[in-house]
């Protein structure tokens, strides 16, 4: 069977799915976490296989952390699970009650978007989360994950869409198609999927973009930002600072520029290069902030010099950009000119800078005295998400379960008729409704 017919399966499925209550779906995704807990040694064993083929061709640390699905990945994707289950049902909720007149009664009430086509990193967590999103939310999904992870994401899709089908959901709710020939398959389904989702480069997902008449949602890069304030508390600043870089650094919530106030410089730039060179982070930086670094902490000045078109640079590894500002404005329009509206956070006391920089600062999480890492569904209490959007339309940030939802609008009258309020025989009373 082609994909574009297992798409139409999935299609019709969408509407069954739709119409499943509340209890359906969770049990559901109890049934999914049990089987991955039971058969998360078929899963780990095909893991280790990608992981080693990985490391065979070559490929750098940090993208074999983000290939590796081990326990502490099971257990993450687990609570994702659990929060989802205790999420409110997001579907029939009423969003609009108006009266149009006496008897004629309109609502807004909200509904899955229906086929998800989802293209996703290798990142094999990644396929748990974005399923059971699409589960909870009663809408079906085509996943196509990295060729990097291909035995695992197999394994950990064949766990998931067995448990989904035995506790009762429609069959051909989840598709998984593993041949990037299928990706431009993917792309010709108009009228079959609904919303595709890309995950990846700045390249690929202009790429989708430009070979779909169906609607993308997402974001091509994580070029984000921390701006130390004058007013900013130091231990607070470089705490921040280390989280928001290190924590995991190939993931686009990732610091990858810190943006210094030159007044804190003098206080602020030698700890701050001390510490990230422990942590083996490299500086990258123009003539003002190496010369700036040489003066302040000449024991850490290493630093590669950059043109300033390349801080739109995601690095997803122990590297920086940084540069010195004068105060916040001058913040706020660099992050504005080289970030990706993704997310972007300011250390500071100043309560008013702060209200400012969150204010003017064009990005989908803007964040004080925080780090940008926490920019992420499940941190956001979403029950995980599939991607986080830069776009303004739809949804915003972190997509979970509401970012997943569309809506109807029902109208229920008693024989009302358009000519009526034409002729001027009948007027609109129009009341919000409780």
């Amino acid at each position: 069977m082609g994909l574009k017919d297992r798409v139409k399966i999935a299609k019709a499925a969408s509407i069954t799915l739709a119409a499943t209550t509340s209890q359906q779906r969770n049990d559901a995704l109890r049934a999914v976490k049990e089987a991955l807990i039971a058969g998360k040694a078929k899963a780990f064993e095909a893991n280790e296989l990608d992981v080693k083929a990985a490391e065979e061709q070559g490929l750098g640390k940090s993208v074999i952390k983000r290939l590796r699905f081990d326990e502490k990945k099971l257990t993450g994707v687990i609570d994702g699970i659990d929060q989802l289950i205790s999420l409110p049902d997001p579907i029939g909720k009423t969003l609009l009650a108006r009266q149009l007149d006496e008897g004629l009664n309109l609502y807004r009430i909200s509904c899955p978007i229906g086929v998800i086509g989802m293209i996703f990193e290798s990142r094999p967590d990644a396929l748990v989360q974005i399923s059971t999103l699409c589960l909870k939310s009663g809408n079906c999904v085509v996943l196509k994950g990295g060729s990097e992870t291909a035995r695992t994401n197999k394994a950990l899709f064949d766990i998931i869409n067995d448990a989904a089908t035995k506790a009762g959901l429609p069959d051909g709710s989840l598709i998984q198609i593993e041949e990037r020939s299928q990706v431009n398959e993917m792309l010709e389904c108009t009228g079959l999927i609904d919303l595709i989702i890309p995950r990846g480069s700045n390249s690929f997902v202009q790429y989708i973009m430009s070979h779909t008449l169906i609607p993308v949602m997402g974001h091509a890069d994580g070029v984000c930002h921390v701006y130390v304030d004058k007013d900013a508390d130091i231990e607070t600043a470089l705490k921040v600072a280390l989280d928001a870089k290190t924590q995991y650094t190939s993931v686009c919530n990732a610091c990858e520029t810190f943006l210094i106030n030159r007044e804190i410089a003098g206080e602020f730039i030698p700890r701050f290069a001390s510490m990230m060179k422990e942590a083996g982070v490299k500086f990258h930086g123009n003539k003002e902030f190496i010369d700036t670094l040489k003066s302040l902490a000449p024991d850490n000045s290493e630093c590669e010099l950059m043109e300033d078109s390349a801080y739109h640079t995601e690095y997803l590894d122990y590297e920086c950009s940084c540069k010195l500002v004068s105060d916040v404005d001058e913040a706020i329009a660099h992050i504005n000119e080289f970030g990706s509206h993704h997310s972007d956070s300011i250390i500071s006391t100043n309560k008013e800078t702060i209200d400012h920089f969150m204010e003017m600062t064009d990005s989908a999480n803007v964040m004080s005295n925080c780090s940008t890492r926490f920019s992420d569904g499940f941190r956001y209490g979403f029950g995980a998400e599939v991607g986080i959007s830069t776009s303004k339309l739809h949804a915003r940030g972190p997509v979970g379960l509401e970012g997943l939802m569309t809506y109807k609008y029902k109208l229920f009258g008693e024989g009302h008729i358009v000519g009526d309020y034409a002729s001027g025989t009948k007027e609109f009373h129009f009341k919000d409704l409780n």
